[in-house]
């Protein structure tokens, strides 16, 4: 049997440290033995702490429990099957309450645990058993929406000198001498993880009598991987090199932490110039990384690491003793709040890029242009017909919609139309046959008028002139009706035929 199994607290009283963990635990338990329904409890804190052993110690007050760990699967279907049944039913042979245990809740990702957190969220919404959940990272957002349900607890790290007193007592109990530096030293290694000091001893003890500084020699230093926050923290406040350079072993993005360090800056420093040369060292950082990204050699980041912590830390004059409250980036809230301007911008380019044969940025380029161009509704219209751009994408350019064409529908005509349309040509047609016979009737002049105050002898040849001419006139409108009268007989038709057939 492992050390720390043989080892394991069998209550709370054996537990070390987090006196006040111990007791809102306790609490929690009478709660629910009482009959009340109190919310779930969320166990934070770094690994080897004992946030697996409370939450066990804790089952043995319950009638049943059920644990679900890392190893395991943590899907939707599979935790609402699982979990989500349990905790809506009682148990078989037992009448009591079962306690549900879920671990490293902010592990729970990848497409193995799709959908894990959506069905936690229903478990504690429909469930009726008491729920414990056990996560590494307080600030992990995962756990975000699960800290608003739940009982947050923090477990804190073992102090040195109660990990020291825990190796003491395994010593003797197991019958190995020992030192105490080795001993100490194996407890500052550990950095409060007691689960790891543990394991420690028992590699260095087993099979052996005493053990001494030259055991030490096996045991490998602990990786110390510290919590983003703590990191910048201790870059704010200390001045030490050395403290900060450890501070900065952080499984990080870089990016990440120097818009940390950026957004808390003015937050812990009170000096103009102390925050002008912090920025200044900042942008010098900022510079370094762009490079690693744009070259591909990230041998960069050393220099981005180094001016982002010690030209921070260093640009001070001295560490302020006080308490400031630390905030996440705005930039990433920022940039997820444009995240949808962006999507539709990045999608319009890829439209009108693939009709021009363009890159996203030469496109995104000719937006303003394009700005301008859309301001005219015919030359949108086609634009917008052209490159396939709907009414969303289109208001990228313009604020207003691209008014539609109004089709003109010719007007169906009705019987009573046409037949009026007809009347009216023929009786125009017919108007200006008889103008025409009117003309040809008028005589050109007429005849002047006799005066008392000069008599005059009208000439008697133009009298009988005029009179001639009207009655030609007369006589061959005569001759041209009657021929036509001749004409539009069928007899006379017949003989013009044969006529011209004889002929």
């Amino acid at each position: 049997m492992l050390w720390t199994e043989k080892y394991n607290p069998k209550n709370f009283d054996e537990v070390l440290g987090n006196a006040k963990a111990k007791d809102e635990i306790e609490d929690w338990i009478n709660a629910w033995m009482v009959g009340e329904h109190p919310k779930p409890l969320l166990l934070v804190g770094p690994p080897g702490t004992g946030k697996t052993t409370l939450a066990h110690l804790a089952a043995q007050e319950f009638a049943d429990s059920i644990e679900l760990n890392a190893s395991d699967k943590r899907s939707y279907d599979i935790l609402l099957r699982t979990i989500g049944e349990a905790s809506a039913t009682s148990s078989l042979f037992n009448q009591g309450l079962k306690l549900i245990i879920l671990d490293e809740v902010d592990g729970i990702h990848g497409t193995d645990d799709r959908g894990g957190v959506r069905a936690i969220s229903k478990i504690i919404k429909e469930g009726h058993h008491p729920l414990i959940m056990m996560a590494n990272d307080p600030y992990s957002k995962r756990i975000k929406s699960l800290k608003t349900k739940c009982q947050v607890i923090n477990i804190k790290k073992v102090h040195t000198n109660s990990i020291i007193a825990l190796l003491k007592r395994i010593c003797i109990k197991e019958g190995v001498d020992f030192e105490e530096h080795v001993l100490r030293t194996l407890a500052k290694q550990s950095k409060g993880d007691l689960r790891s000091a543990i394991n420690d001893l028992e590699i260095m003890a087993r099979g052996k009598k005493s053990i001494t500084s030259a055991d030490l020699e096996v045991i490998s230093k602990k990786d110390d991987i510290h919590n983003i926050f703590d990191s910048v923290r201790t870059v704010l406040k200390s001045k030490n090199p050395q403290r900060i350079r450890e501070a900065m072993r952080v499984e990080a993005d870089p990016a990440f932490i120097l818009e940390l360090i950026t957004e808390n800056v003015p937050r812990e420093y009170e000096k103009k110039d102390e925050i002008e040369e912090a920025y200044e060292m900042i942008s010098q950082a900022d510079t370094y990384l762009g490079r690693a990204f744009q070259t591909r050699n990230y041998g960069y980041w050393k220099y981005t690491y180094d001016l982002m912590s010690l030209g921070v830390a260093l640009s001070k004059d001295e560490t302020y003793r006080k308490f400031a409250r630390y905030a996440n980036s705005s930039v990433y809230t920022l940039l997820s709040k444009s995240r949808a301007k962006r999507d539709l911008r990045d999608r319009v380019a890829d439209k009108i890029g693939g009709k021009t044969h363009s890159s996203r940025r030469v496109v995104r380029e000719q937006f303003p242009y394009l700005e301008m161009m859309f301001q005219d509704n015919d030359l949108a219209r086609e634009l917008a017909d052209y490159f396939n751009l709907d009414d969303a994408e289109v208001k990228l350019f313009r604020s207003r919609k691209i008014p539609k064409m109004k089709k003109t529908k010719p007007k169906k005509s009705s019987q009573k139309d046409t037949e009026n349309k007809v009347e009216k040509k023929e009786s125009s047609a017919v108007a200006k046959k008889e103008g025409k016979k009117e003309k040809e009737v008028k005589p050109q002049k007429s005849a002047p008028r006799k005066t008392k105050s000069t008599p005059k002898k009208s000439k008697p040849s133009q009298n009988k002139d005029v009179k001639k001419l009207a009655k030609e006139k007369e006589a061959s409108n005569q001759k041209n009706s009657n021929t036509k009268k001749k004409s539009s007989s069928p007899e006379d038709k017949e003989k013009q035929v044969s006529l011209f057939s004889f002929k």
